[in-house]
């Protein structure tokens, strides 16, 4: 399907002299893909730590989502993933290492099998490979009549114990804030949109199994929509790939626990060969 263009909303951090512009020369620029229903902010530890180790970091919203545009409908994981690449030729980017939570994985599979030459590294957290069920498109696309019916306000209200583990909410409420601001806000068009396009998702097993470059999977230990046998499948199924399981984390170990999250990436990042 086309992309129908649109403006992607994004940062891009580029260090100076004070965090190592030298190094950052030929170390991989990172490109990092939030997931649904979220925004680029999710990425704001990750953010903070690469730059501090001299990478270059962009995050994107993806259409739909944050600040950029509203495309109704359905957006499709190829139209994500033919965005992506677009922001990466305006901004005179050739490679990158390409990493995603949850729907944001799946858009870098995506994105691995349109470009495969673009991509130096490969980061899947909490992400999963298989196509839809029949079960599952059905309740994809409920969501998202029910989403554009009533707002994003109760759907994420019922989902944040899945979303953060329970314990993270008890015990860093800011985070939980966080998350909740972010599907709050996200618009329910959008939202509604790309649910119905991942509910059209490829299997992308195979596709695993032929990826040339390293990769990194990541996965909370508690994680409800993505457990850990799926991290161990998508492990299996890569030539070269390390395993990370956050103990403790739900869905999104980059915000619950992100000392131990970084810590991980950049042993990662740091073995990739510079470009």
């Amino acid at each position: 399907m086309a992309s129908t263009p649109v403006h992607l909303a994004h940062d891009d951090l580029s260090p100076n002299a004070d965090t190592g512009a030298a190094a950052a020369a030929v170390r991989p620029t990172v490109l990092l893909v939030h997931g649904h229903p979220f925004d680029r902010s999710m990425w704001g530890p990750q953010v903070t730590a690469l730059g501090a180790a001299g990478y270059r970091v962009i995050t994107p919203d993806l259409r739909g989502y944050g600040q950029s545009s509203v495309v109704p409908g359905v957006t499709t994981l190829d139209a994500f993933a033919r965005d992506l690449a677009g922001l990466l030729d305006d901004l005179g980017v050739r490679q990158v290492v390409v990493g995603g939570l949850s729907m944001g994985g799946q858009i870098v599979m995506e994105f691995c099998r349109l470009f495969p030459e673009r991509v130096s590294g490969v980061i899947l957290a909490d992400t999963f490979p298989r196509a839809e069920t029949p079960e599952g498109k059905v309740f994809r696309n409920d969501v998202a009549d029910r989403l554009l019916a009533e707002g994003m306000g109760r759907y994420a209200d019922e989902v944040i114990d899945k979303m953060i583990a329970p314990a993270t909410i008890a015990a860093r409420p800011e985070v939980a804030a966080h998350v909740l601001r972010m599907m709050r806000s996200t618009s329910p068009e959008g939202a509604a949109a790309a649910l119905r396009g991942r509910a059209e998702r490829p299997d992308y097993c195979e596709l695993l199994t032929g990826v040339a470059v390293p990769a990194w999977v990541v996965v909370g230990e508690d994680d409800v929509y993505t457990p850990v046998s799926d991290a161990e499948f998508m492990h299996k199924q890569l030539p070269d790939s390390t395993l990370t399981v956050v103990t403790g984390a739900g869905h999104m170990p980059n915000l619950e626990y992100p000392d131990v999250f970084n810590a991980a990436l950049l042993t990662f990042l740091q073995a990739l060969p510079d470009v």
